[in-house]
């Protein structure tokens, strides 16, 4: 008798366990492939009307399985990202040779090394339309930037936090996803920050 196919929940992680590639790292088919050039790689974003941004990853990394295991195999997770970011994902250790915006090349590790990415996962909001970079490094254009493994509900809505642009009006990430679970709990929403699954009913607006 065959399995059960896997019901669309919006909610819980119920999406195929991606697969591994050559270099130990978790394969999505909705990443990206870099251009290798980072300002050609936010240029596309900014033409599909969409943010850049940067995944940092490394083999044999527990907070990286964590993230793709649970976090990723949520179907409203996974819209939320790919409808408004462009992903690109680069290996803290890897040796692809990388464009700056300032025209120059380093290998993937020691970019990684320059702007301060040591732990895995990383991940890195880059500004819409490179105008912070100039001719600078990447980190001039960085808005902001997360690191290790989050529980799905706090990993849902960092991304929904660079969205609405969260970090201009309020900085403090826990102070305003503070005031989302107020309005959660108006609305009698219940949620676990622990849970592997995002709350049942949540509103649209997120």
């Amino acid at each position: 008798m065959g399995s059960t196919p896997l019901r669309a929940d919006r909610h819980k992680p119920v999406l195929p366990v991606p697969t591994l590639n050559d270099e130990g790292l978790y394969v999505q088919t909705w990443f990206s492939n870099s251009t290798l050039d980072i300002r050609q790689d936010l240029d596309t974003a900014e033409r599909e009307d969409k943010r850049l941004v940067i995944f940092w990853e490394q083999k044999n990394c527990t907070y990286c399985s964590s993230t793709h295991e649970v976090n990723l195999r949520i179907p409203r997770v996974v819209r939320k990202i790919t409808h408004n970011f462009k992903v690109i994902r680069l290996n803290i250790w890897g040796e692809q040779k990388i464009k700056g915006f300032d025209g120059k090349v380093l290998l993937e590790n020691e970019l990684a090394r320059e702007i301060g990415i040591i732990l895995t996962p990383t991940v890195q909001f880059l500004d819409e339309t490179g105008n912070k970079a100039a001719n600078g490094s990447i980190i001039d254009s960085e808005t902001f930037r997360f690191e290790g493994y989050f529980k799905p509900f706090h990993y849902y809505f960092l991304f929904h936090y660079v969205v609405s642009k969260g970090y201009v009006t309020e900085p403090d990430f826990q102070r305003w996803l503070g005031e989302i679970g107020k309005v959660l709990q108006g609305n009698k929403i219940k949620y676990d920050l622990w849970a592997d699954a995002l709350p049942e009913g949540l509103p649209d607006q997120y």
